[in-house]
């Protein structure tokens, strides 16, 4: 996909791979700026539970506008059906990278779990529950803000249930 143009996103590098999907770094050929694209992998595109799961993380996100929540700009297809995410692209390391290389002084974790809990807070006073939050959701930003990520598996009052009693997405 790298040098492909999808909608008017220039697809640029891989960023990574995750349960639903992959994100890429692209260019925003309309406002010149770097973003990310998340696309819905192609083994689950003819799965309908996954499209809504898909969907229903963009709204998650997009209905919450806090410094700690990573920014959703657009959910849109493509042409041969594949869904995609347009969010911010921060640089910086999941809270996961950071632990592997080492301890983190206690100053630092305070204001990490700081971050993290405002971002909630707003969340819930949403009606949005995360319910995926650890390390790898957890990104921090080269200008030290902590970004929660990954709403595929949030909780949205009033919306219909995605699980069932006794199953695990």
């Amino acid at each position: 996909m790298i040098g492909q143009t999808v909608a008017h996103y220039r697809i640029v590098d891989r960023l990574g791979r995750g349960g639903m999907g992959e994100v890429f770094r692209d260019e925003d050929l309309k406002l010149g700026r770097t973003i990310a694209l998340k696309f819905l992998s192609s083994e689950l595109i003819r799965d309908p539970q996954a499209k809504i799961r898909f969907i229903h993380e963009a709204k998650a996100a997009s209905a919450i506008d806090h410094p700690n929540v990573c920014n959703i700009f657009e959910i849109d297809e493509t042409d041969d059906g594949q869904l995609f995410l347009a969010m911010a692209c921060y640089e910086g390391e999941t809270l996961k990278e950071r632990i592997a290389r080492g301890p983190l002084p206690i100053d630092e974790a305070l204001d990490i779990t700081r971050q993290v809990a405002e971002g909630l807070h707003e969340a819930h006073a949403r009606d949005i529950v995360h319910r995926d939050i650890k390390p790898a959701n957890i990104f921090l930003t080269e200008g030290g803000l902590v970004k929660i990520l990954d709403f595929g598996l949030a909780k949205l009052a009033g919306l219909t249930k995605l699980t069932q009693e006794g199953t695990t997405l």
